[in-house]
């Protein structure tokens, strides 16, 4: 299938023609037919499917065709809410390249940075609003923002906006936009908070769903690497100069982490950024470009931070550190091989994470094949779970007179009326 037999009109056609788009993928082969329809959609896919086209491609489109004859200043017709500032841009970047023929015009809010900017594009006037929820609020408080004719609404990357702690605002914005609307909720996961979410956004939804153990499996070959977590930095730096990677995303567990990471791999004379949620939005934003210009061929991201983070010709993805929950490794893996193309994934995993490991290749349903034949071999055994010690009820005074105070004497001593012993009865 072609994305012309989705009867997709001609401007965003030729749009799509220009960024090298022939084929949909599932999720936009599914979804582009029944939001033409104007449905409310649940859908559920791993990042790196295709969803943002899957949706923006039909809102194009609906606009385009309802706001041929109008005159005057645009109102927000359509609103895409999202967890992060970099996948806010990513977003709003694919509505301007889709909608580059139809005269669509959208603009970005996210924190972080001075409102300014924004606010001047949105006096101007736009028909596609993409935000992120704390700057959405801000901006309608101030007045600049009215989402009374809103048309269309996408609640974006659902599960992370709940890790997040953004359910309060995403109810507040539901409150402010119509009842009648057409809705489009996607998440890569579906736990009961998130369907519960859904619920009260949703009417009668349509449901797409793109099973991401066989997207794993079908596209990216993995391998992972036994190897104490002292080491691991060592491992990370012996791959990168023994293979000619050309780009790499890792991922650390931490903010803190990742820093550490880059300074490390600096005093190897490798070059690499970090991305994550401590850094300013300039940084974060000149870290990105230079990865996806090749400045950097290595970027340590976190989890939340990678979310929008688009690299097509992305060849590996390295965990530095596994992640303790399973679908969060599908999402990272899903980074490198996408829209059909082939990946790598490499996983280090030290004594303690092996149990997240194991439950892993439970989700995906296939053993990832050990590279043993490498520097840094951790030939650490798991310890069996100890039972929880016993609390021992101490006699009275005892804990004090073990504990010395400098404040000179111990605490025992200079406290006797609370410590001292009861006497027997006799």
């Amino acid at each position: 299938m072609t994305f012309k037999d989705l009867e997709i009109i001609e401007p965003i056609l030729r749009a799509l023609k220009e960024q090298g788009y022939t084929n949909p993928t599932p999720i936009q082969e599914q979804s582009i037919p029944i939001l033409f329809k104007k449905h409310d959609l649940l859908g559920c896919a791993q990042t790196g499917t295709g969803k943002t086209a899957a949706f923006s491609i039909p809102i194009l489109q609906h606009i385009y065709l309802d706001d041929r004859a109008k005159k005057g200043k645009r109102d927000i017709k359509a609103l895409i809410v999202t967890p992060t500032r970099e996948l806010a841009l990513q977003i709003a970047d694919s509505f301007t390249k889709y909608g580059k023929y139809t005269g669509v015009k959208n603009t970005v809010v996210f924190g972080g940075v001075n409102q300014n900017p924004q606010t001047s594009s949105l006096r101007a006037g736009v028909d596609v609003l993409v935000a992120t929820p704390g700057r959405l609020l801000d901006l309608i408080q101030q007045g600049f923002i009215s989402l009374s004719k809103i048309e269309y609404f996408v609640l974006d990357e659902a599960d992370h906006m709940l890790d997040m702690g953004f359910i309060h605002d995403i109810r507040k914005i539901i409150q402010k936009i119509p009842v009648k609307r057409q809705s489009l909720f996607f998440s890569a996961t579906m736990p009961p908070a998130i369907v519960k979410l859904s619920g009260a956004i949703l009417g009668n939804p349509k449901k797409v769903t793109i099973n991401p153990e066989q997207t794993t499996a079908e596209k990216v070959e993995q391998s992972v690497y036994f190897v104490s977590r002292k080491n691991k930095v060592k491992l990370l730096s012996h791959l990168l100069q023994k293979y000619d990677i050309d780009s790499v995303l890792v991922f650390s567990r931490t903010k803190h982490g990742a820093n550490k990471v880059v300074k490390l791999l600096g005093r190897a004379k490798i070059k690499a950024d970090a991305i994550h949620g401590n850094k300013s939005q300039a940084a974060r934003q000149k870290a990105l470009k230079n990865f996806k210009d090749g400045i950097i061929k290595v970027l340590i991201a976190t989890d939340i931070a990678a979310r929008g983070i688009d690299v097509e010709a992305m060849s590996h993805v390295i965990n530095y550190d596994l992640p303790n929950i399973p679908e969060t490794y599908v999402h990272r893996i899903g980074r490198t091989g996408r829209a059909g193309k082939s990946g790598i994934a490499i996983s280090f995993c030290d004594v303690e994470e092996r149990p997240y490991l194991r439950d892993i290749e439970k989700l995906i349903g296939q053993k990832i094949s050990i590279v043993e034949d490498h520097p840094y071999p951790d030939d650490a055994k798991e310890e069996p779970l100890k039972p929880a010690a016993k609390t021992v009820r101490q006699k009275p005074g005892t804990w004090a007179r073990k504990a010395g105070n400098k404040g000179g004497g111990n605490y025992a001593q200079r406290n006797r009326k609370y410590f001292k012993p009861k006497k027997k009865s006799d």
